[in-house]
């Protein structure tokens, strides 16, 4: 029967009767709700709902329909998560409160990002929940620096407890297997301290340990066990219990054990606790690696600042900086928060935010980004933004948000997982039962040997590590590289990408162009129709338009004010400029509007064959010239285009300039396929084409008008220096301005996802061939039967194996596109760069 649940809701948008009844029918319509209440008083509702609806179905339901759902998320951190099975009972846990929609707990990071309702609970509540069920959690610190704080004390913790295990389990270790090794130990422990004795040390050592540094894994594992959710904690508790209780017999009454069986294995039991605390010691300490890239993003924010009150210049902590501020930095000090240059020249380093090495010029006007380091000149800027407002702080927020995702390869791991320790006890159960009816003599001790080994050699945690830790280490070793992961799981939708789709202007190109021809037709002159045409354009914030200004003005010409100006999207403009109708655009549009070109069309199209965009100028309806316009190609735009071409992909170019103009273009760089004269609406059809022909699709664009194509793709990715519109569509943001951060977009994907597999195929592969190995598999062949001190070493490897693998990605450099050449600007900043 399937259970039915409740849940009540804060809905956004009501505002009157029509309202409810839209609510209404928009829960109902999702599949599995029973009752649908709705207050518009309290702007609430209730559900009543059973499978296959869930709480964040309904919450969709709700936003489709326009009436969003009051949501808020909160960062939890987690403690004593041991591995891949902890993940889905905590995940469990916190979604049994009717206000949280999604729950995403990462092993790596020991950390859940929760999904609430507002108004139905809250942080304190849902930390609760993951308490009760015996993970305490508190809420994240907002400056990071309690985490590292906590794993720090823990990696301090876990050292202490596994030296003490290790101190108290060498001389049992020593005691009972240096008499299997060593020739004469037995008779040496024999005629000094005796047998027996010997077996009462080692009871005292062992008890210790496992009452002492081994007691977490009983308190935690066995009541997992009785509530039927074994972890595994669970399976260490279990081994380590029967090979004390074995021994405990063997020591103290060996008489009711059938005739040679009784031996005891209190080595066993104390080293494996001294090697699963070693494990988790190097697990620790591997994944205090893991997030290096968020502490060292948190490491560049200034403390203090320079800042300009009643006329006097007082240093403040930037948490008492207000947005309007005047803000003094001196030679090489950090920007403290994002702003405006008000006076002074200098040049600053931004590589910790672009990856870009080369210092950037700042002067009057110019923005300024916290966190980065002023040169050898003073500057004056005014506060625009702080806080959580700025870049920084806003990169630190894509990055955690991206290390926190689950990727959709983890789904089939969540699913093994969530039966492999479960599974695990039902093979040492019959593992123990075939050695007891099958086994040779003496069965008994053979199969709790072969028992005890399953149950320590099985590892989730490797399974439960692989996928997280390598986006944690990805993801942040790309910010580090100026790469931004807004969403996790483009991590992996760039690595199954065929097709790059970008966009010409600002992308492949400077997004500066320059005017390069001025062809009039008879009866003109050029002064006079430049004149006419950038009195026009002034008024655009187009590229094209303001390099027509600026021509303009190089000329000192004087403009007239237009008139009645109107922008004909995706074709030009039109105005009255001194009792003239002037129309400026495209070919297309001097077809829409009836104008003959005559001989200038010709000019026009050798134009456009030599990679210029060919503009049109028509007065009073009749034609007076053809204008270039040239948008120089960046300096790196062809290597990054062949970069892109080695890592296996094709490259496509959507724009909005002519065919020919177009073609030449893609000629010039090597571009595969083109799309040209589309119109800002048509980009997204334009994309829809392209996927057509199978495999997933990645676009690159940077303005307003491409954020539509953005969010289409399978997957976006924003250049940076864009606009904030386009970022916000974007799953992948670069912050530097060309297309070499694509290429590093892609590089860090594929190794990722690479490095996931590697990890994937040992933690399945491991226990795949390991576990049947512990169980005897090997014995009737004359193989070995597996100690269980070997089993708990080999279970500490598997897990140290997948950490390391991961932690490799720490040290992917950034692929370097582009000639190598000093600019002027690294000219400059060379010069001004103190002396030493």
């Amino acid at each position: 029967m399937t259970e039915n649940s409740h849940a009540r809701f804060q809905v956004q948008g009501m505002s009157c009767a029509s309202c409810v009844g839209r609510v209404e029918r928009a829960l109902k319509s999702v599949p599995g709700v029973d009752a649908a209440s709705v207050n518009l008083a309290s702007e609430s509702v209730q559900v009543d709902f059973r499978d296959p609806a869930n709480k964040a179905a309904i919450a969709d339901a709700l936003n489709s329909a326009g009436y969003p759902v009051r949501t808020a998320e909160v960062t939890l951190d987690i403690q004593n998560m041991s591995c891949a099975s902890c993940v889905g009972r905590v995940e469990r846990a916190l979604q049994a409160d009717d206000g949280v929609l999604s729950a995403s707990v990462n092993l790596a990071t020991e950390s859940a990002t929760v999904r609430y309702a507002e108004g139905v609970t809250t942080p304190e509540a849902i930390a609760a929940l993951a308490a009760s069920a015996g993970y305490p959690a508190s809420l994240r610190s907002a400056t990071q620096t309690e985490p590292h704080d906590r794993k720090a004390a823990e990696i301090h913790h876990l050292a202490r407890r596994t030296s003490f295990a290790a101190l108290l389990a060498l001389p049992v270790f020593v005691l009972e297997m240096g008499s299997h090794v060593i020739p004469g130990m037995h008779h040496l422990i024999a005629s000094t301290i005796g047998i027996q004795n010997s077996y009462y040390l080692q009871f005292l050592l062992t008890t210790i340990v496992l009452i002492g540094p081994g007691l977490q894994f009983y308190t935690k594992g066995l009541p997992s066990l009785f509530k039927g959710a074994p972890d595994m904690n669970s399976l260490v508790a279990l081994g380590t219990s029967a090979a004390y209780g074995f021994s405990l017999i063997s020591t103290f009454a060996p008489g009711i054990l059938p005739a040679g069986t009784a031996n005891v294995y209190y080595e066993a039991a104390a080293v494996i606790v001294v090697l699963i605390l070693l494990g988790r010691f190097l697990e620790a300490r591997a994944k205090g690696r893991t997030g290096e890239a968020i502490r060292k993003l948190v490491g560049l924010q200034a403390k203090t600042a320079r800042v300009e009150r009643e006329g006097t210049v007082v240093e403040l902590p930037i948490e008492q900086i207000v947005v309007g501020d005047l803000i003094h930095v001196r030679p090489g000090e950090k920007i403290a928060v994002d702003g405006a240059v008000m006076t002074g020249a200098s040049y600053v380093d931004e590589s910790m935010i672009t990856g870009e090495p080369v210092p950037v010029e700042k002067t009057e006007g110019a923005t300024v980004v916290g966190g980065t380091v002023n040169g050898a000149g003073a500057l004056t800027y005014r506060a625009e933004k702080i806080g959580a407002d700025t870049m920084l702080a806003q990169i630190i927020q894509m990055v955690e948000q991206a290390q926190g995702a689950k990727l959709p390869i983890q789904g089939l791991v969540d699913r093994i997982t969530l039966w492999f320790v479960p599974v695990v006890i039902a093979v040492a159960i019959v593992t123990v039962l075939v050695w007891m009816l099958f086994g040779p003599d003496p069965a008994l001790s053979l199969a709790l040997v072969a028992g005890v080994a399953v149950l320590i050699i099985a590892c989730p945690c490797a399974m439960g590590l692989a996928t997280p830790t390598s986006i944690m280490v990805g993801t942040g070793r790309a910010a580090e590289m100026g790469v931004l992961f807004r969403k996790g799981d483009a991590l992996q939708m760039l690595q199954e990408t065929t097709v790059v789709a970008v966009d010409k202007t600002g992308t492949l190109t400077e997004g500066r162009p320059e005017l390069t021809d001025l062809i009039v037709a008879e009866g003109m002159t050029e002064d006079e129709v430049l004149r006419l045409v950038a009195a026009v354009e002034v008024t655009s914030e187009h590229p094209i338009a303001t390099a027509i200004v600026r021509a303009a003005e190089t000329r000192g010409l004087e403009l007239p004010e237009p008139e009645d100006f109107a922008s004909i999207t995706g074709y030009g403009v039109r105005a009255s400029v001194e009792g003239h109708t002037i129309l400026i655009g495209a070919d297309r549009l001097m077809s829409r509007e009836g104008v003959e070109m005559g001989a200038l069309s010709d000019r026009g199209a050798e134009l456009a064959i030599n990679g210029k965009t060919p503009l049109y100028a028509a007065v009073d309806g009749v034609i007076a010239a053809v204008i270039a316009v040239t948008d120089p190609i960046k300096t790196t735009t062809p290597d990054a285009i062949e970069a892109l071409h080695g890592l296996g992909l094709k490259v496509a170019m959507i724009t909005g300039d002519n065919a020919a103009t177009a073609k030449s273009i893609a000629a010039q760089l090597g571009i595969d396929h083109v799309v040209a004269e589309v119109l800002p609406e048509g980009k997204v059809s334009a994309l829809q084409d392209l996927r057509s022909n199978g495999g997933k699709l990645a676009f690159v664009g940077d303005g307003i008008n491409d954020a539509p194509a953005l969010a289409a793709a399978d997957v976006g990715i924003a250049i940076g220096t864009g606009t904030d519109i386009a970022i916000e569509a974007a799953d992948v943001v670069l912050m530097s301005g060309d297309l070499t951060g694509v290429v590093n977009a892609f590089d860090i994907s594929q190794r990722t996802m690479r490095n996931i597999r590697q990890n994937l195929f040992w933690a399945f592969s491991y226990n795949t061939l390991l576990i049947p190995i512990a169980a005897g598999a090997l014995y009737p062949f004359g193989g070995p039967l597996l100690s269980p001190v070997l089993a708990a070493g080999a279970m500490t490897l598997s897990s140290v194996f997948v950490l390391t693998n991961a932690l490799r990605l720490r040290w992917v450099k950034a692929i370097k596109v582009g000639r190598e050449q000093i600019s002027q600007n690294e000219e400059r900043a060379l010069q001004s760069a103190p002396a030493e």
